[in-house]
């Protein structure tokens, strides 16, 4: 919520409260003209009104708010709350008997005096509360607008991502090997074409939805991986492995995929055995997710900022919106070896 509507708020607040403490004055005749009843604000009954209103409204609004009722630590909230309710009644009495009370003792007994700190305190807590309810409203506002730019930015990176699924230089080549193959081993071509189709299928409706099983990712994973390995003789040039169980945990599509598409993007010769090396760690509550590939010098890129790809800088803000603090993901580049390392923490906090 921008400043200034706070500001009118907190104004709007404390006018309307005026109000009703005029109308309560001019309702007990203290006064029915109103530079008289103005005059009273600067009395002794000025800081009766407000005092404790000022006090427990801002007290409970900043300090307590963060503190305690965001934390959701209520019992101490409702203890500590009336303490300061107590506090705030004890200290407007005080500061009123250094003004005023040497002749509101003259009149009253002790009584009158109980009363009045009760109903200080009494004051300083519906205050308090009602800051507590404005600042609670505020904070949900602010909740609610930051979660539909978080939708709005993800979405745009969702469709970013869609665009960059299809690399056609893949589909290409793909079929291109595939057309190869027919010729020399047609059951094999088929079984890749098959291949192909699935992961048509899983990129265009599988990733519609926010998550999706753990098993269907690694399919596709693998399956992608095998059309790759066409392009190439050298059954040494993917190393690609899984240790531990793949089970049915549910996470984000496409997570790993830029990554791999990145190795197989710029990796060095196809004769070299471990250009590429792709490694999954499942563990019970996180997947441990290695990538790493060697490049030549000449080659420059090793991430796919423009083009096709999806790019770091985009990979790194879709995993803060998906996996906020539950995320670490590494890059480095040494000795023409450009490696990534993703730990995601699949588990709800």
């Amino acid at each position: 919520m921008k400043k200034a509507v706070i500001w009118v708020l907190h104004i709007g607040y404390w006018v309307l409260y005026m109000l009703l403490v005029v109308f309560f004055l001019r309702l007990m005749a203290f006064s029915s003209h109103p530079s008289a009843l103005w005059r009273i604000f600067l009395s002794p009954v000025g800081i009766f009104v407000f005092l404790p209103g000022l006090f427990g409204f801002y007290l409970f609004y900043t300090v307590l708010f963060t503190r305690l009722l965001q934390r959701k630590r209520l019992v101490r909230l409702f203890v500590v709350g009336l303490f300061v309710a107590v506090a705030g009644g004890t200290g407007t009495f005080g500061l009123l008997y250094l003004l005023w009370m040497p002749a509101f003792f003259a009149h009253n007994d002790m009584g009158s005096a109980v009363g009045a700190m009760v109903f200080l305190s009494l004051l300083t807590l519906v205050h308090g509360i009602i800051g507590l309810v404005l600042r609670g409203f505020i904070t949900s506002y602010d909740d609610i607008q930051l979660k539909k730019d978080l939708n709005r930015r993800n979405y745009e990176m969702e469709l970013a991502l869609i665009k960059s699924q299809i690399n056609p230089h893949f589909l290409f080549n793909t079929i291109n090997n595939i057309d190869v193959l027919i010729g020399m081993d047609a059951v094999k071509a088929s079984g890749y074409l098959n291949k192909l189709s699935d992961i048509m299928r899983f990129m265009l409706y599988e990733t519609k939805t926010e998550k999706i099983p753990l098993t269907k990712e690694m399919t596709y994973i693998g399956k992608y991986i095998d059309l790759q390995k066409i392009r190439t003789v050298n059954p040494y040039y993917v190393n690609y492995r899984v240790d531990g169980a793949i089970d049915e945990r549910m996470i984000e599509p496409m997570l790993f995929i830029p990554f791999i598409e990145n190795a197989f993007k710029h990796a060095t010769n196809k004769k070299t055995e471990n250009a590429i090396t792709i490694l999954f760690v499942m563990e019970e509550e996180r997947i441990v997710f290695y990538c790493e590939n060697t490049y030549t010098e000449a080659q420059g890129g090793v991430s796919d900022e423009s083009g096709g790809g999806l790019g770091n800088g985009l990979i790194r803000k879709r995993l803060e919106l998906l996996y906020p603090g539950r995320h670490v993901l590494e890059i480095t580049t040494e000795n023409e070896t450009y490696k990534a390392k993703l730990i995601l923490t699949t588990h709800a906090d």
